[in-house]
């Protein structure tokens, strides 16, 4: 098993793309990259934290690539804009890779590369030395499943999924 831990932008977007990937076992949204402890996610939304929004990916090598994980990454959201996906501004929404060894950052530096082809900008998403992991609460876990019909998830994440399908269909369960 391998955990990348991923930023961009709101962490339910994420989520609901990776909980239906083949050979994930497990997603946990979070907040991480600042210097406040037990960040709640009201701190968070003051974007004075310095924490992002992210989601912390366990999956089987044996049963998906980590260039899939990550090419998904950066077809689900867009790592150009610099903290800001959509209507969603500020610096807890920034595009960010969390490495925890050289393996990660070789691996996350080698997939901006391979995918910047796919963007007109250039890719903006930080890729920086993974710090401790503060899970968010309870509610913002499987968001996307447990609520797909609020307008949020209707009006940005099922354009997402939708997306990420077009490309990835293969590696859905969902």
């Amino acid at each position: 098993m391998k955990t990348f831990v991923l930023g961009g932008g709101c962490f339910w977007c994420l989520d609901a793309v990776y909980q239906m990937t083949r050979g994930v076992e497990s997603v946990v949204s979070g907040y991480t990259g600042g210097a406040l402890p037990n960040p709640t996610y009201e701190q968070i939304c003051t974007g004075m934290t310095g924490h992002a929004e992210v989601v912390a990916v366990t999956f089987d090598e044996s049963i998906i690539p980590e260039e899939i994980i990550l090419d998904m990454f950066f077809v689900q959201h867009d790592p150009t804009t610099l903290n800001r996906q959509g209507h969603d501004v500020g610096t807890q929404y920034r595009s960010v890779m969390y490495f925890s060894d050289a393996e990660q950052e070789t691996a996350f530096r080698a997939a901006i590369e391979r995918n910047q082809p796919l963007w007109a900008d250039p890719i903006v998403t930080e890729v920086t030395a993974q710090e401790k992991i503060y899970p968010a609460e309870h509610y913002h876990q499987d968001f996307y499943a447990q609520r797909p019909e609020v307008g949020y998830c209707q009006v940005i994440i099922n354009p997402k999924i939708a997306k990420v399908r077009k490309h990835y269909a293969a590696w859905l369960t969902a």
